[in-house]
């Protein structure tokens, strides 16, 4: 007879982010709003009312939070100053945290002058998406009361696109400086004060990565989880998917969601993502599957 004992998955550690909390039951979507106008993914530009509406029908369609960024990741744009990304995301923060009070809000920076200067929104995450490049940013978050998000990027600095970017000949060389990375931010930042439920950690795919490292990384999710801390999976259109599958970026929905299912089954909490509502049915299938949530309805075959 085959062995019929439930498979050993990974457990995800719990996040608390403003009451709320989100484990392997209840993962959570991050819905994203870039307030910039060179955004890799156009249908993701967002000007304060547009943006605003986006973000009620992220919401609807099952965000649990949405991160609000003022800069492009990569090179391309050009320089952007402090005050003017400030300009890009504080007026919406405020109207996004006036409009929907109890909503959950990232920040997507890598600045510490950017997020003190929109603590007054009620930050609940500051997403640092340069691992640590102004290391006054974790300390921003502790004082500010708001979940910090660790990253790895190979090293690189702010905005540099990834090129001949190497980890040696050993194929798990990039998975062993993820989870060195990881733990190290993470235990900076519980060391700075921010609690061990708020520290979320990701393994930051394309970002300082080839795309076969983003795919040995994103396959090796089960042990980022088993640092101990919720994991953020940002797949989300990137170009890891688009090469894998020859796509330009708005025909990378499919391959997203893929790799969303595999993250999931290996244990990941939070999925960053521009199509909140296949998102949502993704990760919710795949933790009914696991075992650890129910269905929203089960009738079928049952007793009249």
């Amino acid at each position: 007879m085959p062995d019929l004992s439930p498979l050993q998955l990974p457990t995800a550690a719990l996040l608390e982010l403003r009451g709320r909390r989100f484990d392997a039951a209840r993962p959570a979507v991050m819905g994203i709003i870039n307030r910039t106008p060179d955004s890799f993914y156009a249908a993701a530009r967002y000007d304060l009312g547009d943006g605003l509406a986006a973000a009620g029908q992220m919401l609807a369609d099952g965000a649990d939070l949405i991160d609000v960024g003022g800069v492009r990741a990569g090179q391309a744009g050009g320089e952007v100053s402090v005050a003017e990304e400030v300009e890009r995301v504080r007026p919406f923060l405020l109207a996004l945290r006036e409009r929907y009070p109890e909503v959950i809000i990232s920040l997507d920076t890598w600045r510490a002058p950017v997020a003190l200067a929109c603590a007054e929104a009620g930050l609940d995450v500051i997403n640092d998406t340069w691992a640590g490049a102004d290391p006054e940013l974790v300390s921003v978050a502790a004082e500010i009361g708001a979940g910090y998000v660790v990253t790895h990027t190979g090293g690189l600095p702010p905005r540099t696109d990834p090129v001949a970017i190497t980890y040696g000949d050993d194929p798990d060389a990039v998975v062993r400086d993820v989870l060195a990375t990881l733990a190290a931010g993470a235990a900076r930042a519980v060391a700075a004060g921010v609690p061990a439920s708020r520290v979320i950690v990701d393994p930051t795919l394309d970002f300082g990565k080839t795309t076969r490292h983003s795919l040995r990384v994103l396959r090796a999710t089960a042990a980022v989880v088993e640092l101990g801390y919720p994991v953020l999976q940002a797949l989300s259109r990137k170009d890891f998917v688009g090469e894998t599958l020859d796509r330009p970026v708005d025909e990378r929905l499919y391959g997203t969601l893929a790799a969303t299912a595999v993250a999931g089954w290996l244990g990941a909490t939070i999925y960053r993502a521009h199509d909140v509502a296949a998102t949502r049915q993704v990760i919710d299938m795949v933790a009914s599957i696991r075992g650890d949530r129910p269905p929203a309805v089960a009738v079928r075959g049952e007793p009249r």
